[in-house]
């Protein structure tokens, strides 16, 4: 009998073609679908798409309407893009430069770019092919561009990986190093800069000791020309040349304000020192000093944050062994299989990209295990905090399974592969974390549309500044050369340079370059910590303004552990319709069959042949047993499946019988009760078996805080009514919302239905037969089930690792938390500003007498994105909701 599944497309197929096959003769196919029912299997409305063994070849053409949906859906996650490591991205006008070079070219449908994590994801127009050329010709534009690009190598080993992220991580502490002693070495030159304004503070105070030689030193215009000179050429070199490099390849960025206002006010000095016959008297270097001073500070404390953002993404890479003990053993060896090591067994430390599926591995007490894989010997506990969130070890021994990134406590074991390394749990994590940090939210686009034209606005507006207070405004309003920025002796040109200076310097386009990105890279790596992994800002973004949620019934709002309850029959024996029943869904990979399966297994029952196994999603399995059609599923699927049809009293009575047998069990309210019946060729029904699968603990208190927080909870089922109903009763969903007897097309139907009246859908689901209602939903949320990947969570934008319907709450209160930090900082980058940049220009000067200087305005544009950043980090301190709940 044939066991490998071969997997149609879920949506109703307009036709379908079945021919014989060495398994299956033309016999069969006229009994499974006999010529009355033929003409119904091929309407569009009748019958799902099918799970079909490879003893039967089936063709099938998918609704042109629902696969349009379900693709377009997938192809969010399943087109591949290419990815490139783009370095010198210092503001949000660098990454609209980045963006704008990489649209420029025609081969280019769309780009990401992401200035935290330095990557850029190019999507190419579909009939353009993705090789290494056209990656690495996009790469050198950006190059060319004044960024240095080059792609990053895909399908690289874990090892390789972890090396990458590490060592991007220590470039990054080195240059925090490094940007500490050019922080330090700033600033002595400020304090030596201003030591004349320490003396002039001490005389006003009556303090008369801060003259004579030192003091009168600093008081020199050409010592402190020097001291600007070891500002700019020293710690500030870096930034100068980059901001000149920038203006060369005609891509101006922050460090191009900052150079061009520092070099501007040194200039006007410089010049007023060497040509004192100008009268200019306009000697101010210890401005360009304390800017630079401002500047590097607020540098540095903006990297420290930075880096102190990706601390949940090197929690989970720490999870990574790039290690491990391959185990050889000889093929004659007689050693008991239980014992951890033989005497002629070779350990060999491998890398864990060298693991093959099927190799064995020997994990020490305190090691991390570096692939997914089940014991084979030894007795040990094992830390799985990081998947399931408890805290308490779990016991394992043979035939326990145990996953990467988990730790090992007690005793060695001896496991066997079932993954390789890039394929282990942890690895996919982390995988999905990197890519999701890559998309960025919709609301990202406000940031560029603004930050992209930004540097010239200001370059703009700082010359107008200039003209305006040299031209007019010193005629206008002459008693603003009083004030202290216009000199002692009151100069228009020192006024005018000054606040055409703090225009170009208190602008600052980092902050908008920075609200979206820091505060997605922390919302997905805390979640990712927590146990919700969320595909990218813009799910982030859905997710936070969903204002509906439908909730599947088995494995969602169930255990998805059921088992039978009951068996009944008016004619044979339970333990022949339990046999009939398993050997029909040995193949299956529904909860409820192999509930059915492992009941006939303990039972010791001896299961038949079966060929020709058929399975339709969310109705039932038919198969041939002893040269008989059988079918296993739902009451009117079987029924029709055969010609021979009961009389409804049998019926009844089936029903009462199955009750009776029920009712003297000790199943309690909380277990959800579902019957199946099965049927077969020439007899029609012949029994039933109840199957029972308790209701989550956290069911309740998950629909309880969603409607608390004024979100509209559906339940939608493929199971009978009086299942359903009773699962809504006890999680508190209305009547209403509760719908039963849903075909996937019909789950697919009503969420469409719910988005046209207006709704912000999250489905929540486990199966295969929710996948198209995951991908249609404005966000799809899967259980991942015993770490196993499937349709549900392929087709998914959020996936809870650990199985917990509570992380419902959690991922929704997550992404709300992000995206209002998110708002937060585009609204104090755009306030910052709209307000700072008027005020440095000096619109409150003549009426309130008040102007910034240089140096000040400096110190405000640091701590602008200082602030943007440090907001973002708040969000790890964020608490999950459930947290309290003891479930």
């Amino acid at each position: 009998m044939a066991t490998n599944l071969l997997r149609c497309p879920l949506p109703p197929p307009s036709s379908l073609h079945i021919r014989p096959s060495k398994f299956l003769d033309v016999k069969f196919v006229n009994r499974c679908f006999p010529r009355q029912r033929r003409s119904r299997i091929r309407r569009p409305s009748s019958t799902p798409g099918l799970l079909v063994s490879n003893s039967v070849e089936i063709s099938t053409q998918s609704f042109e309407s629902t696969e349009s949906s379900i693709e377009s859906a997938k192809s969010v996650t399943s087109d591949t893009p290419i990815l490139l490591e783009v370095s010198g991205m210092m503001c949000g006008g660098c990454v609209a430069r980045v963006k704008s070079v990489l649209m420029s070219d025609d081969r280019v449908a769309s780009a990401v770019v992401n200035m935290l994590t330095e990557t850029a994801a190019v999507k190419l127009k579909p009939e353009v092919e993705v090789t290494a050329d056209a990656a690495e010709s996009l790469a050198k534009r950006l190059t060319e561009g004044g960024f240095e690009a080059k792609r990053r190598v895909s399908g690289m080993g874990v090892a390789e990986n972890v090396k990458k992220w590490k060592e991007m991580v220590s470039k990054k502490e080195d240059l925090l190093v490094k940007s500490r002693n050019r922080v330090a070495f700033a600033w002595t030159l400020v304090a030596l800069c201003c030591g004349s304004h320490t003396s002039h503070i001490l005389h006003s105070l009556g303090i008369h000791i801060a003259h004579g030689g030192i003091w009168d030193l600093l008081h020199n215009s050409y010592v402190k020309g020097g001291l600007a000179v070891g500002a700019l050429f020293g710690p500030g070199r870096d930034l100068l040349f980059d901001g000149i490099k920038a203006f060369g390849k005609r891509s101006p960025n922050m460090n191009s304000l900052v150079g061009l206002g520092s070099m501007a006010a040194f200039s006007i000095s410089l010049i007023s020192l060497v040509n004192p016959e100008l009268e200019w008297d306009a000697s101010f270097f210890e401005e360009p000093v304390m800017l630079l001073g401002f500047v590097l500070l607020g540098r540095s404390l903006e990297e420290r944050a930075k880096l102190k953002a990706s601390s949940d993404m090197n929690e989970l890479l720490s999870l990574i062994s790039t290690q491990s003990r391959l185990v050889i053993t000889s093929s004659d060896n007689n050693t008991a299989a239980d014992s951890v090591l033989s005497s002629d067994s070779i350990c060999i430390n491998v890398s864990v990209d060298d693991i093959r599926v099927g190799d064995s591995l020997l994990v020490l007490p305190g090691e991390t295990f570096p692939v997914d894989g089940s014991v084979l010997a030894g007795r040990s506990v094992v830390d799985e905090s990081m998947l399931t969130g408890e805290s308490l070890p779990v016991f394992k021994e043979e035939g326990c399974s145990v996953s990467a990134g988990t730790i090992n406590w007690d005793g060695p074991l001896r496991i066997k592969a079932s993954s390789t390394g890039s394929n282990s749990t942890i690895s996919k994590i982390v995988r999905m974390v990197e890519d999701a940090q890559g998309n960025a939210a919709p609301v990202q686009r406000l940031a560029d549309a603004i930050a992209g034209p930004f540097v010239y606005t200001i370059m703009s507006l700082s010359a107008v500044t200039f003209a305006f207070w040299y031209y007019v405004g010193s005629h206008i309003f002459p008693d603003v050369l009083l004030n202290d920025i216009a000199g002692p002796d009151g100069d228009a040109l020192a006024l005018s340079l000054k606040l055409a200076v703090d225009v170009l310097v208190v602008s600052c386009p980092c902050a908008l370059g920075l609200a979206t990105p820091t505060a997605i890279l922390i919302g997905t790596s805390l979640g990712a910590k927590r146990g919700y992994l969320i595909r990218g800002g813009d799910v982030l973004e859905r997710l936070a303004s969903i204002d509906c949620v439908a909730l599947d019934k088995t494995g969602t709002l169930t255990e998805g552990r059921p088992v039978v309850a009951g068996v009944a029959s008016l004619r044979y024996e339970e333990q022949e319709v339990l046999k009939v029943a398993a050997a029909v869904e040995k193949t299956a990979t529904h909860p409820i069959a192999k509930a059915i399966v492992n009941d006939a297994e303990s039972l010791n029952l001896k299961t038949p042949e079966t060929r020709g196994q058929l399975t339709e999603p969310g109705f039932g399995t038919l198969a041939e047993v002893d040269g008989r059609l059988v079918a296993v599923g739902s009451l009117e699927w079987v029924s029709d499946r055969f010609l021979k049809k009961n009389d409804s009293s049998d019926m009844v009575k089936l029903e009462s019988f199955l009750d009776h047998k029920l009712s003297n069990t000790s199943s309690t309210s909380r277990y959800s009760k579902t019957v199946v019946y099965v049927g077969r060729e020439g007899e029609g029904i012949i029994g039933a078996i109840a199957i029972s699968d308790c209701l989550r603990q956290d069911a309740e208190f998950t629909v309880a805080r969603l409607q608390e927080k004024g979100i509209k909870t559906v339940l939608l089922s493929g199971d009978r009514e009086g299942a359903v109903a009773t699962v809504a009763k006890n999680v508190g969903i209305e009547s209403e919302s509760t719908n039963y007897s849903l075909s996937p097309e019909k789950k697919f139907e009503f969420i469409t239905n719910l988005q046209c009246s207006g709704h912000r859908v999250a489905m929540v689901g486990d199966g295969i037969n929710d996948a198209p209602s995951l991908a249609q939903a404005d966000v799809g949320i899967a259980l991942k089930i015993e770490a196993q990947e499937n349709a549900a969570s392929n087709a998914a934008s959020v996936i809870l690792v650990r199985n917990k319907l509570s992380h419902v709450v959690d991922a929704l209160s997550l992404a709300q938390a992000t995206m209002s930090k998110v708002y937060q900082n585009l609204a104090w980058a755009i306030a910052y500003n709209v307000i700072s940049i008027p005020i440095a220009a000096g619109v409150l000067l003549p009426q309130y007498d008040f102007a910034m200087t240089p140096s000040l305005s400096g110190g405000l544009m640091a701590l602008s994105s200082i602030f943007v950043v440090s907001n973002s980090l708040l969000l790890q301190l964020h608490k999950s909701e459930t947290s309290g709940n003891s479930l």
